[in-house]
């Protein structure tokens, strides 16, 4: 009995190292943002800042990308349960609805310019920008691993037995989703 304890207590805990990667990656972007987040903030107690209406197609690309996420979340289930065309529908709606996410985005930024707010002149408006932008960089990334995933899906290597990729791709793709509700948070509350 203490032998099998002691098997048990000296066990090496580890993490796939592509997973540990991407951890380590997600760490990196959420220290981007949050310096982001502090340059706001001091910038806008200096002064020069001439408050903006924000797009309302940021509020329909928030719903997006929830959905985006709940759509997500079917597919990992549906890879646990070895349901192959589940994961494969869960994975399409979820490509669909990040491109619609990043059309929704370059409309918005449409919006800004009609309101007269550019990337240049005033913080404010850069900061949206900015912070929007990088969103959007780092969700094309995403849509990329979503899309190898969806193709290993398509060749039956997606699976209860094989979930690596998904785990990964789940993973980042909630935390771009959580993401954007921080950001879109962050700046209607400090406009």
């Amino acid at each position: 009995m203490t032998g099998e304890m002691e098997v048990k207590n000296n066990q090496v805990r580890s993490m796939h190292p592509q997973k540990f990667a991407m951890w380590l990656f997600l760490v990196s972007v959420v220290m981007i943002f949050i310096s982001l987040s502090s340059a706001y903030i001091v910038k806008k107690s200096v002064g020069n800042w001439v408050y903006i209406d924000f797009p309302s197609l940021f509020q329909y690309t928030t719903v997006v990308i929830v959905l985006s996420s709940i759509s997500m979340h079917f597919a990992y289930i549906s890879a646990k349960r070895n349901n192959i065309k589940n994961i494969r529908i869960g994975l399409g709606i979820t490509a669909m609805l990040a491109i619609a996410f990043i059309v929704g985005q370059f409309n918005a930024w449409g919006q800004l310019v009609e309101n007269g707010h550019h990337f240049v002149g005033n913080p404010a408006g850069s900061f949206v920008y900015i912070f929007t932008g990088l969103h959007v960089v780092h969700l094309a990334g995403a849509i990329i691993f979503l899309f190898i995933v969806l193709v290993k899906a398509f060749k039956y290597k997606v699976h209860s037995k094989s979930m690596v990729r998904m785990e990964m791709c789940t993973t980042f793709w909630h935390f771009l989703g959580g993401l954007w509700l921080y950001l879109y948070l962050f700046l209607i509350f400090n406009n």
